[in-house]
């Protein structure tokens, strides 16, 4: 039910640009829409593992025995981005957000609505993304529409491109004249 409920708009969307063979600009931005889609993962989705919990249970001897080297733990960027999106988008106000997670910031810029305050939508922001992530994270949040373009231009970089510092340190700096929440 939830894969033909996330398939319906892409169909109906896909029939009306499909008419028109010759609209190459409609059919790039539905490819962009549907590169983006944080539902359309390529790894399979296992839901028995989804609706598990985890647990744990050692002894300080059993850890301080433990020869195994393998002691990281790994975060879904994605996923985590996307929660937090679609979590201030619940908010009224909200019109459209963009979220980006690094190694260590988020970045996330909206478009809101005249009614919604800009330091009250920065609060939201802000604490919405503090509240999902690992407390040692940055997190920058803007109302400048035009930075969600930058962010999107990221969605495919990797953390080892050579401009990827210098690109992110850029965005901070505009995200930062933006209202970031109140203290």
């Amino acid at each position: 039910m939830r894969k033909l409920f996330v398939a319906l708009p892409l169909i109906a969307a896909f029939a009306l640009t499909g008419c028109n063979g010759t609209d190459n600009a409609a059919d790039e931005r539905e490819q962009i829409i549907d590169e983006l889609n944080p539902e359309n993962e390529n790894a399979p989705n296992n839901s028995e593992t989804d609706d598990k919990i985890g647990y744990v249970r050692y002894s300080k001897e059993q850890i301080e025995n433990n020869t195994e080297k393998d002691h990281n733990v790994t975060i879904d960027r994605t996923k985590l981005a996307n929660m937090i999106a679609r979590i201030i988008l619940r908010n009224d106000g909200f019109d459209e957000v963009a979220a980006l997670v690094t190694d260590e910031e988020a970045l996330i810029a909206y478009a809101k609505g005249d009614a919604l305050e800009a330091d009250k939508a920065a609060d939201i922001a802000n604490k919405t993304a503090t509240s999902i992530l690992p407390g040692y994270f940055d997190v920058y949040v803007s109302d400048n529409e035009m930075i969600m373009q930058d962010i999107q231009s990221l969605h495919n970089s990797s953390t080892r491109d050579d401009e990827y510092d210098n690109t992110i340190d850029q965005i901070i700096e505009r995200m930062q004249e933006s209202p970031q929440g109140r203290e």
